[in-house]
């Protein structure tokens, strides 16, 4: 009976921290996503010419009999893909535009020289 008792003044302090860890987590969890609002913030006619564009090509493919190859190769040499066209382009990333950027071997391996002190 010791026992039990021992172990339950001991867990009121633990209790206590618990609670006040799992209010301080709800607390934060719900304050930080409303500091995404000072993001850009891009204007509802933004991007719909576009979507359209891109829409009018979707219905027109689904409505007509499968295209050939020749014709399949030449849209889709005028952009990303043969729906899409170029829309959007300067948004993706590719090889092209991508020469700067690091792969993610070589942040490994920057972390990890800056934590061993490596060169």
């Amino acid at each position: 009976m010791k026992i039990i008792a021992s172990v339950l003044s001991i867990l009121s302090p633990v209790r206590f921290l618990v609670v006040a860890f799992t209010c301080a987590l709800l607390l934060l969890s719900s304050v930080f996503p409303a500091f995404a609002i000072d993001s850009y913030q891009s204007h509802p006619t933004e991007g719909t010419t576009q979507l359209l564009d891109i829409q009018r090509k979707t219905d027109e493919a689904g409505k007509a009999p499968p295209i050939g190859l020749r014709k399949t190769q030449n849209e889709t040499n005028e952009g990303l893909n043969e729906v899409q066209g170029a829309a959007d382009i300067d948004k993706q990333k590719r090889p092209e535009n991508s020469q700067s950027s690091t792969s993610v071997e070589e942040t490994i391996k920057n972390a990890l020289e800056k934590v061993t002190g490596g060169k």
